[in-house]
């Protein structure tokens, strides 16, 4: 059967040099929550949405979506911002066992402001943040060597 301009199959996805990896595409980068506008309270001030967030992460779950096998690397603090991302993973089918979680750092927070034009301006707090303290000893080198792709 012939494929559109542009398909692939999963089996061409998934393999290099005629091995098969286990993984489709594995992303290492930062991980944290979007605190995006959304709304006026009562008080008139600005109501703002707690998102997970983190371009890495975006990536990934777009090809969840479209049925490849992901994994993420990267790190987020143990607190409830980092529960509620490493959730926001596995619901999204992204394999986040390679995940890693700080006892002592907090996960990053970003304050995002939207433009009428859509533009989008952020505010990072982290000082450091966990996204930032993953260390070369926490990189798995057999997952990336078992990925068709490594984005970073």
């Amino acid at each position: 059967m012939m494929k559109e301009h542009g398909e692939r199959s999963k089996a061409d996805f998934g393999s290099a040099a005629g091995t098969m990896k286990k993984y489709d595409v594995t992303a290492l980068g930062e991980l944290l929550i979007d605190f995006t506008e959304n709304g006026v309270s009562g008080q008139g001030n600005p109501l703002f949405e707690a998102n997970p967030g983190g371009a890495p992460c975006n990536v990934l779950a777009m090809l969840s979506k479209l049925g490849r096998n992901t994994a993420f690397i990267g790190k987020v603090g143990k607190d409830v911002f980092g529960e509620r991302l490493k959730t926001a993973l596995e619901e999204a089918g992204i394999d986040a066992q390679y995940l890693r979680m700080d006892e002592k750092i907090h996960t990053t927070l970003a304050l995002v402001h939207t433009f009428p034009g859509g533009d989008r301006e952020f505010s990072f707090y982290r000082n450091p943040g966990a996204d930032m303290m993953l260390t070369e000893e926490e990189i798995p080198e057999e997952l990336i060597r078992n990925s068709r792709i490594f984005h970073l």
